[in-house]
């Protein structure tokens, strides 16, 4: 007997960018719409979910129609919060587990909500040998990163949070997938890949073809 995927109801929030599992992502909030929701997402310890936008724009605009989102995204879940200011927050949450919208619903304030179901997480695979040099170059890039953060350059920040899993398919393909200068919707394709092998083979063609690695 096959199990069905557990259904459960989330407050959406669309952006111009793709989130992955184990990414990390900073945001600013001031809009009311999400300035109420993220409040109750962390006070309640609950994760919110971020999808990718294909129309319209992340700060809602008088007379603009409602936004065209991706019908993959990934749980948000908050690690900081601070309030610099009255009606703004700063948060950096980290991405954890994707899913699939089964359903949408705007509510009155301009607030996405939907009913999603969990997609499975990558399996974990061993790099090959073929596809080796993805990591090392990722290893590279964060050593040298590392590197001039101890020396004191301060606009210098890790895209990436420990802990490294280099020898991972999934993760080493996700890293990279945020960090290459490729439209969103190319790495929403990506993201959206049930098999973390064949996008790490794809990462290593855009490497490739970006000239990251010979």
């Amino acid at each position: 007997m096959t199990t069905q995927p557990l259904l459960f109801s989330l407050p959406l929030f669309p952006l111009g960018t793709v989130l992955f599992p184990g990414g990390l992502l900073p945001l600013r909030i001031f809009e009311v719409r999400y300035l109420d929701m993220i409040g109750k997402c962390h006070k309640g310890g609950t994760p919110f979910g971020v999808v990718s936008l294909n129309e319209g724009s992340e700060v809602r605009k008088a007379g603009a129609g409602a936004e065209s989102f991706a019908s993959t995204g990934v749980l948000a879940s908050i690690r900081e919060l601070t309030t610099p200011q009255s009606g703004l927050l700063q948060i950096e949450c980290v991405g954890t587990q994707r899913f699939r919208v089964i359903g949408t619903e705007l509510q009155k304030h301009g607030l996405w909500t939907a009913e999603v179901e969990a997609v499975p997480d990558d399996l974990a695979i061993e790099i090959p040998g073929d596809l080796q040099h993805t990591t090392v170059a990722l290893q590279r890039l964060l050593n040298t990163l590392e590197e001039r953060a101890a020396g004191g350059e301060e606009d210098i920040q890790l895209p990436i949070g420990k802990p490294y899993r280099f020898e991972d398919c999934g993760w080493v393909a996700n890293r990279w997938c945020e960090l290459l200068p490729v439209q969103p919707a190319v790495k929403q394709r990506l993201m959206e890949l049930d098999s973390p092998l064949m996008r790490l083979e794809l990462v290593s063609d855009l490497l490739t073809r970006t000239g990251i690695v010979e």
